[in-house]
């Protein structure tokens, strides 16, 4: 989507974060998957930053779907569903450089049906069918 806007878009590593990952995952079983973020470089509108920033959650909202349905047939892709779930509700969170901040400050409609399909996503979905 970035691109499509002509910008450059790429994925930097946080070191400071991979170690807090690390240490996390080693002291409390708890594992933080996104030790890094996707920086995006160019001019670009209110209205663009904020299409751009709905891809990343969509594409995780889109990929649960489907390892949520492959999990039917394969019980343990159930984990690519519960990540990319959290994922992409993690990044809708509305502050700071996360997707969320910039979809709330584009459109705070958008902004919430995300959150409200994240959350149905997360937590509806598997009550209902299983």
């Amino acid at each position: 989507m970035a691109q499509h806007y002509g910008c450059v878009a790429e994925f930097r590593a946080f070191d400071q974060m991979l170690y807090l990952a690390l240490g996390l995952a080693a002291v409390t079983g708890f594992i933080f998957a996104a030790p890094g973020a996707v920086m995006i470089a160019g001019r670009v509108t209110l209205r663009e930053n904020g299409k751009i920033s709905l891809a990343g959650p969509l594409v995780n909202f889109g990929l649960a779907i489907i390892f949520w349905g492959l999990s039917f047939y394969l019980p343990f892709l159930f984990i690519g569903y519960y990540i990319n779930a959290w994922l992409g509700l993690f990044n809708l969170i509305p502050f700071g450089n996360f997707d969320g901040k910039k979809i709330l400050d584009w459109n705070r409609y958008v902004w919430l049906g995300m959150v409200l399909g994240g959350i149905g996503l997360l937590w509806v979905l598997p009550r209902v069918i299983f």
